[in-house]
């Protein structure tokens, strides 16, 4: 579509919810989550990991479902179009902030010395700023966001209860590796057709690609019992922060980030490279790397690659360096 032109009148409201629609978005997913499995706790990322690949795929199938168009533009300015093709109900900006939020507070309170107020507060302004940038920028009715932001919230309560449960099977299982992989990909290729492309599918593809590789991840470290980051090197509650801390926790995330991306373009070229020469299509072909049979594929051997690069391949490199 055709870009509105708009006159900003507030800078601060324009930049915050502009920033704030960012943190719904793969470049806060391919930092935040990562950060947390390698500064904080194993068992934190684990959670929001899991919690955030359900609640993500349950959104993405809702919109294509229910088929709600998102607000017309005019009268709203759209300040976005990747996202206009897709349905507005449930808005998964509001789901996925909801959802990565609170299990963060709930996987957090009891193992960490900080006041509960404070991380429910923190947890409700991360979530609301996220669901205000997405009424800002045009791209959601309010409806949009409180369906999506209820929705996350009740699948919350849902899994809570199962938490312990589905994290020891996952470490555990030996068919987790399996499940993790086909159980995925099946829910890829299964998705619900659209009478016209929307990048829905692709942005579930990949969600559940980076959590199948993640997971993955998570089981080989506790089968051959790899060495897990000290906890106690940066704690939530702690009142004093070392100069040493500050540097090994930015050393970890940004060795990190530069794996976690480098592996992201090398996949990326690999893959659409070996798909090209299949179907016979130039890796710039938009259209062809939309077809099913080349989306899926491409999208969920990437992320799963970038997954399981972030939770075992990076930690590895740590310990290489002395980062552990």
């Amino acid at each position: 579509g055709c870009v509105q032109k708009y006159v900003v009148k507030n800078y601060f409201y324009y930049y915050l919810f502009k920033f704030s629609a960012a943190l719904g978005e793969e470049i806060f997913y391919i930092t935040f989550l990562p950060f947390t499995y390698w500064n904080i706790d194993h068992s934190v990322s684990r959670r929001m990991i899991i919690i955030w690949s359900i609640v993500m795929y349950i959104g993405q199938v809702s919109k294509d479902i229910l088929k709600w168009p998102r607000p017309l533009s005019p009268p709203v300015v759209k300040l976005e179009m990747r996202t206009n093709a897709e349905y507005g109900m449930p808005s998964t900006h509001a789901m996925a902030a909801t959802a990565i939020s609170f299990s963060f507070l709930i996987a957090t309170v009891n193992q960490y010395k900080y006041p509960f107020e404070l991380g429910l507060v923190a947890a409700f302004v991360f979530s609301t700023l996220v669901c205000l940038s997405r009424l800002y920028t045009g791209m959601h009715t309010v409806l949009d966001v409180i369906g999506g932001a209820l929705i996350s919230a009740v699948l919350l309560v849902l899994l809570y209860p199962a938490w312990d449960m589905i994290d020891h099977l996952l470490l555990t299982s030996p068919f987790c590796p399996l499940l993790c992989v086909v159980v995925p990909l099946v829910l890829c290729y299964n998705y619900p057709k659209l009478d016209y492309y929307s990048p829905t599918r692709g942005d579930t593809t990949t969600i559940l690609g980076a959590g199948a590789g993640a997971t993955v991840g998570f089981w080989l470290n506790n089968r051959y019992a790899a060495l897990a980051y000290t906890s106690r090197n940066f704690q939530l509650g702690f009142p004093l922060i070392t100069s040493k801390i500050v540097v090994v926790v930015l050393a970890r995330f940004f060795v990190g980030i530069f794996v976690v991306l480098l592996t992201r373009q090398l996949m990326k070229s690999m893959v659409l490279g070996m798909l090209g020469y299949r179907y016979k299509f130039p890796i710039g072909d938009l259209e062809a790397r939309r077809r099913l049979e080349v989306e899926v594929p491409y999208k969920f051997i990437t992320y799963s690659s970038v997954g399981f690069s972030a939770t075992v391949v990076v930690p590895l490199l740590h310990k290489l360096l002395g980062l552990m």
